[in-house]
């Protein structure tokens, strides 16, 4: 777990308006940035970066957060990984209370990952200027159907039919950083070098080039193509340290913001399915990289998108990948998620299908691509026969595993009464047997928020409290324990909010701020995602400091004016009958004048 002061040090000293910058492109308008909204479609900017408050919203589709938040959901990383890219771009790095590396043998693997990272980027633009000097490697491209303007954006490149092409960008050819990095081979790696003579030779030679990206968009690998019918027909990086071929996508990091505007991404089974498809106006199309899709992916993808479509090809290898994919799957299944396969005719692949059948063509076969819940059926009833009791237990037998797979929800109740329908029994006989909990009721048990006894939002003074200690956490400096007490008695329903608030913005030290707070209460409930969102589309201009201390001082001054006008009513309806009640009357009378004749740097 990454120490919450960390995350303070860390949101200090980045800039969110560098960070966003990167990607967005952002104009001065007043005391904030302006730009267009990376996470919806938009003409007109409605998107803001605040350098005051550390904090970007958009007043189109309302997304909002810190520069933490931005890289979450731009680039669709984890909160760890986020706050280490952020760290490393600052020179910081993310303490972790599990790792024993000495501090030295660290740096000497970050020092390593630097160098592979330096070495395929220049490799990648060494293969690219090889490809305008190859009119062979050209020619196929764009008998493919591809542009120049579709392979640029892709970075496409070529490797030269060379054994050591690549001294020509690295003079020192010997450096372990190449074999590392996967761009040669070392004669100790295969015989076939000893046989040659050759101490080392370049793994791609005389291949169409595909970079592959992650999702910061640095070159972490490559797959290279032939074009003249060899073998084999796709050659692809080795796992390094930096690229893990069942962590990442080729083409996420080109589609995100296309996978965004289609409100899905599309998962083939290639390289040249990716680029062909953004050719002909599918360019929310990602792929894996030679290998079954994995869990990770499924997460990288539902990180971008709420739905997901895989496109296999209609014969029995597609069939398989299909259901690979499909058990991949399974653990990241819910309710609020689609999951769909696509099955093309054997005779094509998305691309050829596209240019055959037309985009439209293709987009309804999209539409009306089979949901995992029916490809799930489909699966486990496969071959067997259903009018016999082995055919319905078999398919039982095949379903189990994968019903257990599935997380509780509603989804996975109607699963399972689409499969008691097909083998004739019952839902209730089904998780009997495959010991599955009632769904429904874990679901609800494990998303439901605590009971919030008809609460209703901070209205008045205790609002504005809250609102300018959200803003301004290091306001919670002023606020005594007493004073405390005045907002539990006047708001009891808010009293745990303002207590866990200004408990959180002491923790923060001198140095508290908006982002910080906002990270801090990042799993707070819903009513702080309420304040911070409503106070992170305020586009007033900032008042100093100063001003904003008078602001809460006042609001305490008449919070507490009130609760001793509140009990000066009580004892007057009481009628004041004894000393006690008289004597403790005229106290308050006392407190009402002194309170009304403090100024406003004074609590009082």
């Amino acid at each position: 777990m990454i120490p919450q002061s960390f995350i303070q040090d860390l949101l200090n000293r980045v800039d969110i308006v560098d960070v966003v910058g990167k990607y967005v492109q952002l104009k001065k308008g007043g005391a904030n940035f302006m730009g267009l909204c990376p996470f919806h479609n938009e003409k007109s900017p409605s998107f803001t970066v605040s350098p005051t408050k550390q904090f970007y919203h958009c007043f189109g589709c309302g997304a909002h957060g810190t520069a933490i938040s931005f890289l979450i959901e731009y680039s669709g990383l984890g909160f760890v990984e986020a706050v280490k890219d952020l760290a490393q771009g600052v020179g910081m790095t993310v303490p972790d209370n599990d790792d024993r590396i000495p501090p030295a043998q660290r740096a000497e693997q970050q020092a390593k990952t630097m160098a592979l990272s330096d070495a395929m980027s220049a490799a990648c633009d060494f293969y690219r200027q090889q490809l305008r000097a190859a009119p062979n490697a050209v020619e196929y491209l764009k008998g493919r159907g591809l542009t120049g303007e579709i392979a640029a954006r892709f970075g496409l490149g070529y490797s030269p039919d060379e054994w050591d092409s690549l001294r020509k960008v690295f003079p020192d050819y010997e450096v372990p950083a190449l074999v590392e990095a996967g761009l040669v081979i070392d004669k100790s790696d295969e015989e076939g070098g000893q046989r040659m003579g050759r101490k080392r030779y370049d793994r791609f030679r005389h291949r169409v080039m595909f970079p592959i990206r992650n999702t910061k968009g640095q070159v972490i690998g490559f797959g290279g193509r032939v074009m003249d019918g060899g073998e084999p027909k796709y050659l692809n990086s080795p796992e390094t340290p930096l690229f893990q071929k069942g962590s990442e996508l080729y083409g996420l990091f080109e589609a995100r913001q296309a996978i965004r505007e289609a409100g899905y991404v599309l998962v083939t089974e290639g390289y040249m399915d990716v680029v062909a498809l953004a050719q002909l106006g599918f360019p929310q199309a990602v792929a894996t990289l030679g290998t079954a899709c994995t869990p990770i992916h499924v997460q990288k993808l539902l990180r971008q998108t709420d739905e997901v479509v895989f496109s296999f090809d209609g014969d029995s290898a597609g069939r398989r990948a299909a259901r690979r994919a499909l058990d991949a799957c399974l653990i990241h299944a819910s309710d609020n998620k689609i999951i769909k396969f696509l099955f093309l005719p054997k005779e094509h692949d998305p691309d050829s299908y596209v240019r055959e059948k037309g985009a439209e063509a293709f987009e309804q076969q999209i539409k009306e691509a089979m949901p995992l819940s029916q490809f799930l059926i489909k699966e486990v009833v496969g071959d067997n026969d259903m009018t016999t009791p082995e055919g319905r237990a078999r398919a039982q037998f095949d379903a189990k595993p994968m019903l257990q797979a599935l997380p509780p929800s509603s989804l996975r109740l109607q699963i399972v009464r689409s499969l008691a329908q097909v083998t004739q029994t019952t839902p209730a006989e089904i998780e009997a047997l495959f010991e599955l909990s009632n769904p429904v009721v874990q679901a609800v048990a494990r998303r439901a928020p605590p009971p919030r006894s008809k609460r209703m939002a901070p209205v008045g003074l205790e609002r504005q409290i809250v609102r300018l200690l959200v803003a301004h956490p290091a306001l919670s400096s002023d606020l005594d324990d007493d004073t405390l007490v005045v907002v539990g008695h006047h708001a009891p329903d808010h009293a745990q909010m303002v207590t866990q608030l200004v408990e959180a913005c002491r923790s923060m030290g001198e140095q508290a701020n908006f982002a910080t707070l906002v990270e801090l209460l990042r799993d707070g409930g819903a009513d702080f995602e309420s304040l911070i969102a409503e106070i992170a589309a305020e586009t007033e201009a900032e008042s100093e400091f100063d001003v904003v201390r008078q602001e809460m001082a006042g609001a305490v001054r008449q919070m507490k004016m009130r609760q001793v006008e509140d009990e000066m009513t009580q004892l007057s309806i009481a009628g004041l009958r004894d000393e006690a009640a008289q004597s403790r009357y005229r106290e308050l009378m006392q407190r009402k004048e002194h309170l009304k004749r403090l100024t406003g740097a004074d609590f009082g």
